[in-house]
């Protein structure tokens, strides 16, 4: 029998398979939206195959009851984790007014829903991380006890935007804690071409604050070291900057086409790092997991996921009357 590595993080058997139902859940969301978006039932996808483990274990670290999360455009996983339900997802997907996010006015994967305490995302990259910055200075001054938790890709970490936000947080010991997904690109440019250093988490030596780099395929891995920093920040010990190393499975979007920038003898080799695959094999060594679990878990998913598309795909869209409304105040 396998070593029971959640036990030792105070994991139970219940969350793990929660955890692993979640992954799958992100996953069959993803795929699904592309197989509509290829039928041309849908405009765009921006996927985050490949980084549910980072995003699934991250998001069980924190407190999903009272943090404020402010996800990047990949961050299924994440959101779903926080209560944005499968149907909010394919709502915004299909761009119906049902969409919390927008209403069906911007672009799928700029996640917001206010009661779950997810912050709405903008198109420019890295924006993000200054208002998790703010949120923030905001626990810190009205004592409030919650702790803000922003994502961005590892070409986001060249934006100003990041340089300032943790200068910011590093300076005023902010509970924040900054997670890079670094998928190896930035669109089409490879990390080779977008960093000097070797790792995104070296850059928080400079903000005085750590940085740890952690294998992003490993969900309990990821939820170990950001249950630390969630404790550094709760404590007052401030803000924390991880690594996650991730592989992008599919291309940037749906609008892209990476065989012009990367060998797709690449991705025969990314089955090694699939979180799904590496937790699933972790479960089934513990005894966690067997082929009838796993039955049942892939039925319910294929059930959430078809209730979601047939939902969303007959719901109502905006009315043209409304095209303002929340634009203007009223």
């Amino acid at each position: 029998m396998a070593e029971f590595r959640h036990r030792s993080l105070g994991l139970s058997d219940d969350t793990v398979l929660e955890m692993y139902e979640t992954i799958v859940l992100t996953r069959k969301l993803d795929e699904r939206m592309w197989l509509l978006n290829r039928s041309g039932k849908i405009p765009f996808v921006i996927s985050g195959q490949g980084h549910e483990g980072a995003q699934i274990g991250a998001a069980y670290a924190l407190d999903r009851t009272k943090d404020y999360i402010l996800p990047y455009y990949r961050d299924l996983g994440v959101v779903l984790s926080f209560g944005m339900t499968p149907r909010e997802i394919m709502l915004s997907a299909f761009a119906k007014a049902e969409d919390p996010n927008s209403g069906g006015r911007q672009m799928p994967s700029h996640f917001g829903k206010k009661k779950n305490r997810i912050v709405t995302g903008s198109s420019p990259v890295t924006t993000q991380v200054p208002h998790a910055v703010g949120f923030a200075l905001a626990a810190k001054m009205k004592r409030q006890d919650f702790i803000s938790f922003v994502t961005f890709g590892e070409g986001s970490s060249n934006q100003g935007d990041f340089h300032e936000g943790l200068n910011f947080a590093g300076v005023h010991k902010l509970p924040v804690i900054f997670m890079c997904e670094n998928n190896q690109y930035a669109i089409s440019v490879p990390v080779s071409k977008q960093l000097s250093c070797e790792h995104v988490s070296s850059r928080a030596a400079g903000y005085g604050m750590p940085g740890v780099t952690v294998d992003g395929k490993d969900p309990l891995a990821v939820y170990e070291v950001v249950k630390e920093a969630v404790n550094r920040a709760r404590s007052g010990g401030g803000p924390t900057l991880i690594e996650t190393i991730t592989y992008r499975f599919t291309a940037h979007s749906s609008d892209d086409d990476d065989r012009a920038y990367r060998d797709h003898t690449e991705l025969d080799n990314l089955k090694d790092n699939d979180p799904l695959q590496f937790f699933g094999t972790y479960l089934r060594e513990v005894g966690l997991l067997n082929d009838q679990v796993e039955r049942e878990i892939q039925d319910k998913v294929k059930n959430i996921v078809n209730d979601a598309t047939d939902y969303a795909e007959a719901a109502a869209y905006s009315k043209p009357e409304d095209a303002l409304k929340y634009v203007y105040k009223e």
